[in-house]
């Protein structure tokens, strides 16, 4: 069994998911940090917040005045966090996008590697066909022979 793995883990394909999984971690913490630091407190200003990511509404229980929702939901009240979602869902759009962006970037870069080959292929000469090259074969062998 510990063969199987080593083989396991030795495949190119999991090394290469293992980087990618650190690199979306990584990314990750580079978009919740644009979310938090930039995005939510431009859209607090707007609603008339500091912090859009810490609004809620208390549902059952008791809070006191103007707490956090951190606060909140330490003194054990039902509260609807709709600013911890809304972050939620800025986050994943602009993963999303990030993502879109870099498929497309891809696909784009692939397509114009693809692109100079064919252009190289088709600017190449064309060797001899298949029925020439028998043909010199032949005229060989019958040269020989002679």
């Amino acid at each position: 069994m510990i063969k199987e793995f080593k083989e396991f883990i030795a495949r190119g394909n999991v090394v290469d998911l293992a980087v990618g999984i650190i690199i979306g971690a990584a990314f990750t913490a580079i978009v919740n940090s644009l979310v938090a630091d930039l995005i939510n407190p431009i859209i607090g200003l707007l609603t008339g917040g500091t912090d859009f990511s810490s609004h809620y509404v208390v549902l059952k229980g008791e809070v006191p005045p103007n707490a956090s929702l951190e606060v909140a939901r330490n003194t054990g009240a039902s509260v609807f966090a709709y600013g911890s979602f809304i972050s939620a869902i800025i986050n994943f759009l602009i993963i999303a996008w990030a993502v879109f962006l870099l498929v497309k970037g891809v696909n784009k870069l692939q397509n114009t590697v693809a692109k100079k080959k064919e252009e190289e292929a088709a600017a190449a000469p064309a060797g001899p066909t298949t029925e020439e090259l028998l043909a010199q074969i032949r005229d060989e062998l019958r040269a020989t022979r002679a």
